[in-house]
C-alpha cells in the first residue's frame, strides 16, 4: 500500500507521542514502592516501546525513499 508523505510524518508523530507517554509510564511504575507488583504492566510498556521504536525506524525508511 502507497502511503503520502503527510501521512507518514503524521503517523510517526503519533507514535513519538505514544512512546513518550509509554516511557513516562514505565518510569512511574518503576518509582513505585515495590515495583515488583507492576512487573507485567512494566515488561508490556517495554515491549511496546521496542515495537513502536520499530515501527518509527521503518517509517523513516520508507520517508527516505521518497
Amino acid at each position: 500500500m502507497e502511503y503520502t508523505r503527510e501521512q507518514l510524518l503524521e503517523a510517526k508523530r503519533q507514535i513519538d507521542s505514544t512512546l513518550h507517554k509509554l516511557r513516562a509510564t514505565i518510569q512511574t511504575f518503576e518509582a513505585k514502592e515495590d515495583a515488583r507488583r507492576y512487573k507485567s504492566q512494566i515488561t508490556l510498556a517495554k515491549r511496546r516501546v521496542e515495537a513502536f521504536t520499530i515501527a518509527k525506524e521503518l517509517i523513516d525508511r520508507e520517508l527516505d525513499r521518497l
